[in-house]
């Protein structure tokens, strides 16, 4: 099977993001390697409707088209709730006899009630991240800034990658009771994404220690909904004030009601945005979760050029708007090697110690 690719005019757009980061850090990226790079590890190939990775579908009915993930053991056991049955079989059968009944729109609608990864084919406009002055600029080196990277998975990860390549200190914050997904599939991929950074695993709800990183970090990097937030009071509006900070907020759906509490994954936040290609029979799945590379060079662009300025602004991603601005790219399809960790992701929690120090020396500073 022939890794899957993503087309020529979709990477020709990325890498003008990649040069503009290049140009800001003198660190060469090569886009079309972070949009394939996953599938050329696994040797995943394209499966038309099914997605590289398999937890993705498109599934066809009245009115349109949707794209359901079930990535998690949560989103299997709610297939059930969402068509109304006591117990399925095949889940993927019950999903595409619902969706050919119901339509497409309403499946999407019950999914993310029950909190289901799920998009519209379509429904999300092209947008790019969204900026709000949050406190005064301080203009620092990448050498001398720490990173905060709450995020998991890959698109937040590999914002914090690409900074920690351009010389910044990047902390991997995880939870001990739920590390980031990477560290349970294959060991290539959570290399790639965390190599190079700290590992401080804490209690996420020993509120006190992540309130006292985030206060004397310069980049927060973080894809919580905000209810998640709010509830721990670690907002970038609740943490104290740090001239010059950068918060970046992934997103699936921006966070504007209701779709600041839709749960999003790459592969169908990009049907969201659009970002499929067509066969004689209808649309099919482009490249690799394809919206989460994209949306992590797109946040590593703006978060530089923010920083650029000084800092002290709130930048908000939102992975299906980020998507659809590559909708409609054709060409034939791009693929670029398996990339080569440059270090192994650190033990979880390997360097709590380290970072610890880090905090209270700068705390000492800054108070």
């Amino acid at each position: 099977m022939v890794p899957v690719g993503a087309p020529q005019q979709v990477c020709a757009h990325a890498q003008e993001q990649a040069d503009r980061f290049a140009a800001r850090t003198g660190v060469a990226v090569d886009a079309t390697a972070l949009i394939t790079g996953r599938a050329a590890q696994f040797g995943w190939g394209s499966r038309g409707r099914i997605s590289a990775g398999g937890a993705t579908r498109l599934l066809g009915g009245a009115g349109g088209w949707c794209a359901v993930t079930l990535a998690r053991a949560d989103d299997n056991d709610a297939v059930p709730a969402l068509v109304g049955a006591d117990h399925v079989g095949d889940p993927w059968v019950a999903l595409g006899t619902w969706v050919q009944r119901h339509g497409a729109d309403a499946t999407v609608e019950r999914a993310r009630l029950l909190g289901l990864p799920a998009g519209l084919l379509g429904e999300t406009a092209a947008a790019a991240p969204r900026i709000r002055v949050t406190g005064a600029a301080s203009a620092r080196p990448l050498a001398d800034l720490l990173v905060a990277d709450l995020s998991s998975m890959w698109a937040g990860p590999l914002c914090g990658q690409l900074l920690a390549c351009a010389g910044a200190t990047v902390v991997k914050v995880e939870s001990l009771a739920r590390p980031d997904g990477t560290r349970a599939g294959r060991q290539a991929f959570c290399d790639w994404m965390n190599g190079g950074k700290l590992s401080y695993a804490v209690d996420f709800d020993d509120v006190r220690a992540l309130h006292r990183l985030l206060s004397v970090a310069d980049v927060v990097i973080e894809a919580s909904r905000p209810v998640a937030l709010r509830r721990r009071g670690l907002g970038p509006g609740t943490v104290a004030p740090r001239a010059g900070r950068v918060w970046l907020h992934i997103t699936g759906y921006g966070t504007d009601a209701p779709g600041a509490d839709w749960v999003a994954f790459g592969d169908d936040a990009a049907v969201s945005g659009g970002l499929v290609e067509y066969d004689s029979t209808g649309p099919v799945f482009v490249g690799d979760a394809i919206a989460d590379p994209l949306t992590g060079l797109c946040a590593a662009d703006a978060v530089t050029e923010s920083l650029g300025r000084g800092g002290g602004e709130l930048i908000e991603v939102s992975m299906a708007a980020t998507a659809a601005r590559y909708t409609g790219l054709t060409g034939e399809p791009c693929r670029a090697p398996a990339p080569r960790p440059a270090a192994r992701a650190p033990a979880l929690g390997a360097d709590n110690a380290r970072v610890q120090a880090m905090i209270e020396e700068r705390w000492s500073v800054s108070c």
